[in-house]
């Protein structure tokens, strides 16, 4: 079983990089297919599983004498355990690609190839504005404070579930920065990239 997991900073590109990776090597690409096996499972609306995944857990706090702890919310726990069982069920069908969902971390046992990418703010920028519409227009100061929200919550996802840093480049078997970059030039020499490092796991 070959799978490849991509995490990413928001408005870098990541979820092309998977669509093409998936074209161009044959693998199934899972994103929001994983939301919707999970609401079936748990009958919790797709849109609040999608905001766990990328704003982390809801907590709240809690006041014991002089000391303060916190505490999660119960039902956005059931979801992310939830959803570490269908990406687990899913990584068995077959040659595979997971975009985000802590999937390097749910999936580390089966030795999958874990990438990376990362932009910088300007480039995010621009691709966000190259993906929005009239309707869902954003000034840069808006699209600023969702990109660092959205990159806030996937790294406090990725610490609840490893004593590791999301952005640690040991994390990883590549790390890509698709500033100033066409993502079609880069999957295709990452798909070979991809090919000779699976033919060496044999």
């Amino acid at each position: 079983m070959k799978i490849i997991t991509i995490s990413r900073e928001f408005g870098s590109g990541g979820r092309e990089i998977g669509k093409r990776l998936s074209d161009t090597l044959g693998f199934v690409y899972y994103d929001s297919e994983i939301l919707t096996q999970i609401a079936q499972e748990t009958n919790l609306d797709k849109n609040y599983l999608d905001r766990i995944s990328e704003k982390g857990l809801p907590s709240y706090n809690l006041h014991y004498g002089r000391t303060f702890g916190f505490a999660y919310n119960q039902t956005a726990v059931n979801a992310l355990v939830a959803q570490q069982k269908a990406i687990k069920e899913l990584s068995q069908k077959g040659d595979c690609i997971f975009v985000g969902r802590g999937a390097n971390i749910i999936l580390r046992d089966y030795n999958p190839f874990k990438i990376f990418v990362y932009s910088d703010l300007r480039h995010k920028i621009e691709r966000c504005r190259e993906r929005s519409t009239a309707e869902n227009f954003m000034s840069d100061k808006e699209l600023i404070k969702q990109i660092k929200q959205i990159d806030n919550g996937r790294s406090k996802l990725h610490d609840l579930m490893s004593n590791t840093k999301w952005t640690d480049c040991d994390n990883y078997n590549i790390c890509i920065n698709t500033a100033g970059i066409a993502i079609k030039e880069i999957a295709v020499f990452l798909a070979e990239y991809i090919k000779r490092w699976f033919e060496t796991q044999l």
